[in-house]
């Protein structure tokens, strides 16, 4: 199977830090988007000036039919994936007792079922290749709970025992599935935060700042690799030493 990867949540800032790191390492590139149009164009021009080999689609990840034509069109142009990296998510922030049934859906919708249609997607070719890597990306909230973001703890537990799961039944097919539960990331997602509360949220964080998505880049970089072969059904938990 060719070199190349399919990245959903590319226009975020781990995603597009991390689909920047694979097209240095020289991976071909399936960059996914759902509506930052300026954060894809901005990833764009990084990558034409490296001279990347990439293709920009237009995906809602909880969308199992849209999920299962772009993968086709895409896997059509670059010929299968070798590896699938799954960053696409969303947050909320709220007390359990305000959350709606309508926020609940959609956050298992993005959070938990996009990685569900993603993996229906691509497994099959890697299965039939007998190499792969997925790749999710979970929250150390995943791991440990966080107050006023239960549901999006819990669509990051999933994420976690899906990773797991899945690892275990494709080992055969020498498919290797592993997670990243990120910490705080300077990233869009944590804009909600006045500079006041990022100040005093680094300063519970043992390496005293907010880590950056090319951190967790790196990591993905790794698990992309040859060098993370007998790696599999883990959790890299990149925090800063918070947890």
């Amino acid at each position: 199977m060719i070199k190349s990867a399919f990245i959903t949540g590319a226009s975020g800032g781990i995603g597009s830090a991390a689909a920047y790191r694979l097209a240095l390492d020289g991976f071909s590139l399936a960059c996914c988007y759902s509506s930052d149009t300026e954060g894809i164009g901005a990833l764009a021009q990084r990558l034409d000036s490296i001279g990347a080999d990439y293709e920009i689609y237009r995906l809602d990840v909880s969308d199992t039919e849209m999920t299962e034509k772009v993968f086709k069109e895409a896997a059509e142009r670059f010929g299968g994936f070798r590896v699938l990296l799954n960053c696409a998510g969303i947050a909320l922030q709220k007390l359990f007792t305000d959350t709606s049934p309508e926020e609940f859906d959609r956050l298992c919708a993005v959070n938990l079922k996009g990685i569900y249609n993603t993996c229906r997607a691509a497994v099959p070719g890697m299965v039939r290749a007998k190499c792969g890597k997925i790749i999710n990306i979970s929250s150390m909230w995943g791991n440990y709970g966080a107050s006023c973001e239960v549901v999006y703890s819990a669509t990051k537990a999933g994420v976690i025992g899906l990773t797991k799961a899945l690892a275990r039944e494709l080992a055969p097919s020498n498919i290797q599935v592993n997670c990243i539960a990120p910490g705080a990331i300077d990233t869009k997602m944590n804009d909600n935060l006045s500079p006041e509360d990022k100040a005093d949220f680094a300063r519970e964080i043992p390496a005293g700042r907010f880590g950056k998505p090319e951190e967790i880049a790196a990591a993905v970089s790794f698990l992309a690799g040859e060098g993370s072969d007998y790696m599999t059904a883990q959790v890299l938990t990149i925090d800063g030493g918070l947890t």
